[in-house]
């Protein structure tokens, strides 16, 4: 047990095995003897200790406990009511929440209380938090949810928030009907054990309010859903270093902070108010930072917590805050203001110092102008009682503190952006909008010593050189060996339009200029030592671009860069799509980061990342998972996203198959498309089979193996299908149209054509119109691919009549068939790529036959379709010049392709607030790459714009009075309908490749409200049963007898269940849509379960995944709720508020998978990792890593015997003295408003949460004390010892001359 006293809060703690009391005291009881009479035990005038300090249990405490909280006697105070219990009762809404686990009685020890009557009881937070078991919590703490940007919880709309928490004694929840098998595992696992009665309670609703909860020790384990984020901070603004630490922070214009340590350690902070950090200052080596805000309001973070808090805030009312600066090793803070006036901020106690320097007292009485707003603050390294104020006019003044005047004015007449102490103290230089560097004597302030035009152009006559642009930017750093560096950003010359931004690096007589992809933010030259008074010795300098992190070696000839070894290119292409899989084959990372290792660039520096603080976490979650990232470039990255960390593994480019138009004469193809035609849209992965397909924005399929050896592919293998559906009310000119083909309907037998070796050349009716274009061409000439995915097969759409091929809007691989499937607006196609052949090749309406509901027919004949993509008419070159006309008319009546999400908000936005049946055909996986029909198809009526939506392959019932499943492929339509087609497959081995597929519909259809989203199979336990896969093999290496023996023998890997079984629930089909969902007996095809998801908005993205052992449904809807369904059963489990859909962005990448993990494209450059387990909410603290670790500061330098003896060393100064209240006196109140933050003494000691959190953090604080305490006695030793030597040598001396005269020396 021990005791804590916390005075200025006049709390008194008191710990044990079991939890911590806390316990408000009378300031009138803080003496010896009051805390006698509070406490119950006996101080001697040692005062507290921390051990063998016990408290009586004489005094009836719990008793006292039990009384203070109104709890009926008998009873913990922690303990849930029972039934008819005289506790008041909680709203009957929030009585649905499962029982939480009861705690044990409170023991003796926590019998701490007041007897002097008038005092309240403090919440129940306060008054106890457990280590070994949590205490159980209210209803209403089930319905809170976490804000998109804030970690502040939300309550419904029909909750009204609770005042007094400690009198909550909600009556025990109704019985609930037994749960199917499995569903029981799943709800302990789940991250809110929330039970829902109905889809369309208020809790769906969007909350009204914030409800922050005071424990943020608790509160970050059980409301706090986001993980981790990851990418390059979007939009960056400011920059800082901690040299001791070594960790790095980066500041956002949307308030956001980025905590960077060594490859792993990140930290993600937000600023409540969203303004951006325009400054960022680090205490050097004591784990905490000062942001400075746009809104003028500075907050201390304290970063000693592995989710660092705000300690303080200070918002200034009057005055905006242009500049901060704080020396090292001080707890002053200087503030510079728009009106030119420096403010002083204690930063313990974030109060303002009645310290002020005036901007009218730091320059001359002469001066009537204003120097405009402080852009500069910095001490003399030589002398801290020295202030260098740069003024944005062009004015620095070095103001004596101690006097309280200023000592010398520097005046230049260009405006300063920047200024840099030599380390002797002895110079500055300042750095100006024409592009001059002026270097000036402190003692000297009529002139410049030197001005410097680094990029300017010198005349011979001897004039000024031509300005050039403004030195955003200067560094002045020293080094014992050599000559100084000088290092700027800007300064180029007017003259150079469309050269890139440039780093300047002067050393001695060389100047290296380095230009930079993306525009200069900020940029820090990294030191080997914290203190400015000793020689810099720089060794890097980091350079934040606006859409990247650069770090540049300075101790190499060239100045080569750092390889990143941070997740930061995930923007190096837009993303434009992106999956997530967890719990994937243990071989697959290290077989993609083998392939991978061999496309890392050459020509880094040899030495390791610098930036190397913090330490990794504990990692209590060892399943592997990879993130697929699809980009605007056709590239698809691969990153092992395992232990909350992401690292890149292999990237794959899907553009090289394509000839790449080098002008734009040379595209007659790809203009249906104004840029990025290779954009991915959908990625179709089979981790176990290693099988990938990818769809892209050209209406281009292409399918990939996994090989670890190198091919070169003499010809790539092609297909093009024509996929086009046409009512009479189109335009085309129907008398000179080719005699239609035979189109393969039913179970009819495709024809085996060859794939072809090269695109089909564009043939043209009379009229001109563009006919078999497919809209990339693909490459005749020998490709050679690298170890890693290749080139199985490329599948594409043509023009069909002057019309172009309509996006893809789903697709479907199956190793085990050897299938793919695709479908748009018209239609569906599936190609067999084992025999490269189009086997089904249907219009959306020809897949009903005759059992349409909305009996729709063509109106007019079809044109003609190629089952195979095989032939074409060959090209007219007399009309080529009337063709290329005719395609402008086309383009102009195509709405263009737009990349940036940011167009479709106003659609989107419309779409949410529409039921399903008026909403606009939208594409549900990417709307942002979607391209619209011409106009001559908007006017089709919505059921002929039935598009494709959903697939899936599995082994299953197609028909009612099946007996036995087999393969088969689900079809699902944006009009809520599900169709089944049938698979009849040859033989494995070779048969496989000789024999057809036979595809033919079963007339199974299903129906449901809305789009359906995604599809799925159970067993008749709940299990899930995935599709059938083909286990990976090296395909390049020539196969054995034995080897091809086995293969003939070997069956498709699927999970079927047992013909023991009875067929009446053999399995079940689950279906998601944008409005519900349902379970479907198999093979009855009776409606077992229905769930009508929401009524108000829609489901946008819906996956099947797996928690604990056990199977449930998880949606997300446009109205920002994340919702799961327990399977087969839907019985709502989860419903909670996370983010409002504010774009498409979110849509388009909003992504579950395995375990309670989702995640999305927070903003163009950034991922966010979510999670709904509790399991994974209970382990991520230990998880996350610790920023802050104990070092110790490097020692100062050496003043040396002269300088010490003569005063040439370093002044010091006693801030304390100068701008303490007791000399300088208080500051005006309305000058700044001080906010205390959530991350005090409550923040700090309640950050862990648990055991392990709580232990450690406990172990750290004091292996930290031990080792100073430690260094602290070997150093008194090292003085004694060198006090003995002195003393002795002293003596010796003094015995040797004493007896001599003066001039015997």
């Amino acid at each position: 047990m021990a005791l804590a006293i916390f005075s200025e809060s006049h709390l008194l703690c008191v710990t044990c095995s079991k939890g911590i009391l806390v316990r408000e005291v009378p300031k009138s009881d803080f003496t010896k003897s009051g805390l006698q009479r509070v406490v119950g035990s006996r101080l001697d005038s040692s005062g507290f200790k921390d051990s063998d300090r016990r408290i009586s249990r004489n005094c009836k405490s719990s008793e006292r406990v039990q009384r203070r909280l109104r709890v009926p006697r008998g009873r913990s105070a922690f303990q849930r009511p029972t039934e008819g219990s005289e506790a008041r009762a909680a709203p009957a809404s929030l009585t649905s929440a499962p029982p939480a686990r009861p705690p044990p009685s409170l023991p003796a020890e926590f019998g701490v209380a007041c007897r002097r009557p008038g005092l309240a009881p403090l919440p129940l937070w306060l008054l106890r938090i457990g280590f070994q078991q949590p205490p159980p919590r209210p209803d209403w703490f089930y319905q809170l949810s976490e804000r998109q940007e804030g970690g502040r919880a939300s309550l419904p709309s029909h909750t009204k928030p609770i005042r007094n928490a400690t009198a909550i004694a909600p009556a025990p929840p109704p019985p609930q009907p037994p749960l199917p098998d499995g569903e029981d595992a799943l709800l302990p696992h789940l991250r809110s054990e929330e039970r829902i009665s109905s889809p369309s309670s208020p809790a769906a609703r969007e909350p009204p309010a914030f409800w922050t909860m005071p424990a943020a020790g608790e509160a970050a384990a059980y409301s706090g859903k986001r993980t981790v984020r990851h990418g390059f901070p979007y939009q960056p603004s400011a920059l800082a270093f901690d040299p001791v630490q070594k960790i790095l922070a980066v500041g956002t214009q949307t308030g956001a902070l980025r905590l960077f340590g060594r490859p792993g350690v990140e930290c993600y902070c937000q600023h409540d108010s969203g303004a951006a950090v325009i400054q960022l200052q680090f205490l050097i080596n004591e784990g905490a930072l000062v942001s400075a805000l746009a809104d003028d309001t500075l907050h201390l973070w304290n970063l000693r917590q592995k989710r660092p808090a705000i300690l303080h805030s200070l918002k200034f009312c009057r005055e905006r805050v242009t500049f901060c600066h704080l020396p090292f090793q001080s707890k002053w803070l200087y503030v510079g203001t728009e009106r030119g006036n420096i403010h002083i901020v204690n930063v313990e106690s974030f109060t303002l110092s009645g310290y002020v320097i005036m901007w009218n007292k730091a320059i001359e009485l002469s001066s009537k102008s204003h120097p405009g707003p402080v852009v500069h603050i910095s001490d003399n390294p030589m002398d801290e009682g020295k202030l260098l104020i740069g003024f944005e006019s062009g004015t620095v003044v070095l103001w004596d503190l101690k006097s309280k005047k200023a000592d010398y004015r520097y005046t230049y007449d260009e405006a300063i952006h920047s200024v840099a102490w030599h380390h002797e103290g002895k110079q500055f230089i300042c750095s100006h909008s024409d592009g001059t560097l002026t270097i000036w004597n402190v003692r000297s302030p009529t002139k410049p010593v030197q001005t410097i035009t680094p990029h300017g152009k010198q005349l011979k006559d001897g004039k000024k050189p031509e300005p050039c642009k403004p030195i955003l930017k200067v560094e002045f750093k020293t080094t014992r060996s050599g000559e100084p560096f000088i290092i700027l950003s800007g300064g180029l010359s007017y003259d150079t339009v469309g050269r890139r931004p440039c780093l300047t690096v002067m050393h001695g007589k060389s100047t290296a200029v380095l230009e930079m992809d993306y525009s200069i933010v900020d940029f820090l030259t990294l030191c080997e030592t914290p203190y400015p008074n000793d020689f810099q010795e720089p060794y890097a300098v980091v350079v934040l671009l606006e859409k990247d992190l650069v770090l540049i070696d300075l101790a190499q000839n060239g100045y080569p860069i750092f390889e990143n070894p941070y997740p930061l290119s995930i923007h190096e292409s837009p993303v434009t799509c992106c999956e997530y899989f967890a719990d994937c084959p243990v071989d697959l990372i290290p077989a993609l980061y083998s392939v991978g290792a061999r496309q890392k660039r050459q020509g880094y520096s040899k030495k390791e990342w610098p930036i190397n603080g913090g330490n990794w976490g504990l990692g209590a979650q060892s399943y592997p998972e990879i993130i697929i990232t699809g980009h605007a470039d056709g590239s698809v990255k691969f990153w092992d996203a395992s232990a909350i960390t992401l690292q890149v593994l292999y990237k794959l480019k899907t553009s090289k198959v394509f000839e790449k138009s080098r002008n734009k004469e040379d595209k007659p193809s790809t203009d249906i498309v104004d840029e990025d035609p290779y954009a991915i849209q959908i990625i179709s992965w089979c981790p176990e089979s290693r099988m990938l397909c990818i769809a892209g924005v050209s209406a281009h399929v292409i399918i990939y193996r996994f090989s670890k050896q190198e091919v070169i592919t003499e010809v790539i293998p092609m297909l093009e299908v024509r996929l086009l559906y046409e009512i009479n009310d189109v335009e085309t000119p129907e008398s000179e149209q080719p005699p239609p083909l035979s189109t393969p309907v039913g179970g009819s037998n495709p024809q085996p054509i060859p794939p072809q070796s090269h695109p089909s050349t564009s043939s043209s009716s009379s009229d001109g119109l563009r006919d078999n274009v497919p809209c990339l061409k693909v490459k005749n000439s020998p490709l050679k691919q690298s170890p890693g995915y290749q080139t199985e097969l490329v599948i594409q759409l043509v023009w069909v009549g002057g019309e172009p091929p309509q996006q893809i809007t789903s697709l479907a691989v199956n190793s085990s068939y050897g299938l793919v499937v695709f479908g748009n607006c018209n239609g569906i196609a599936m190609v067999d790529y084992l025999q490269k052949t189009v086997l089904l090749n249907l219009g959306t309406i020809e897949l009903y036959g005759s059992n349409d509901p909305y009996r729709r027919e063509p109106r007019s004949p079809r044109k003609s379709r190629q089952p195979s993509g095989g032939s074409s008419s060959p090209h007219n070159s007399d009309d080529e010049q009337k063709m290329n006309n005719f395609i402008e008319k086309v383009k102009t009546k195509s709405r263009k392709f737009s990349k940036m999400v940011a167009s479709d908000i106003a659609k989107m936005s419309r779409k949410l607030s529409l039921p399903t049946d008026l909403k606009p055909d939208l594409d549900v996986k990417d709307n942002s790459f979607s391209r619209s029909r011409s106009s001559s198809v908007t006017s089709i009526d919505k059921e002929s714009r039935e598009a494709i939506s959903a697939l899936h392959f599995c082994e299953t019932y197609t028909r009612k009075a099946d007996s036995s499943p087999c393969p088969c492929l689900w079809v699902g339509t944006t009009l809520g309908t599900v169709l089944v087609i049938a698979l009849n497959l040859p033989p494995g081995g070779e048969q496989r490749l000789l024999q057809p597929v036979i595809v033919s519909p079963s007339g199974t259809i299903l129906r449901l409200k809305g789009a359906i989203l995604r599809m799925a199979f159970l067993d008749a336990t709940g299990c899930l049963i995935p599709p059938a896969y083909e286990p990976w093999k090296e395909h390049n290496v020539p196969e054995e007898k034995d080897e091809k023996e086995k293969l003939k023998k070997r069956r498709p890997v699927s999970v079927s269940p047992s013909s023991s079984q009875e067929i009446s629930e053999n399995q079940y089909a689950v279906i998601c849509s944008e409005k519900q969902a349902k379970v479907i007996s198999l093979p009855t095809q009776n409606c077992a379960y229905k769930q009508n998801i929401t009524e108000t908005s829609f489901v946008l993205r819906g996956d099947i995944v797996s928690l604990s052992n056990s199977i449930c449904l998880a949606c997300f809807c446009a109205n920002g709720h994340i919702m799961t369904f327990s399977l087969p059963s839907l019985r709502p489990l989860l419903d909670v508020y996370y983010l409002p859909l504010t774009n498409m962005r979110i849509a388009r990448t909003f992504c579950f998978t395995n375990n309670g993990q989702a995640l999305y494209l927070v903003s163009p450059t950034e991922i966010q990792r979510l999670t709904y387990s509790q399991e994974t909410c209970e382990n991520l603290q230990e998880m996350l890593g610790e920023l802050f670790t104990p070092v110790e500061t490097p020692e100062a330098p050496n003043r040396g015997f002269f300088k010490g003896l003569f005063g040439g060393g370093a002044q010091s100064l006693d801030r304390e003295e100068l701008f303490g209240e007791s000399s300088s006196g208080k500051a005006s109140r309305s000058l700044a408003q001080h906010i205390p933050g959530p991350g005090g003494i409550e923040g700090v000691k309640g950050a862990a949460s648990g055991v392990v959190g709580e232990l450690a953090r406990a172990r750290l604080a004091l292996d930290e004390r031990g080792q100073k305490l430690s260094d602290l006695e070997e150093r008194t030793a090292a003085m004694l010892s060198s006090a003995d030597s002195f003393s002795k040598h002293a003596h010796e001396m003094m015995l040797k001359y004493k007896d001599k005269k003066w001039y015997q020396f």
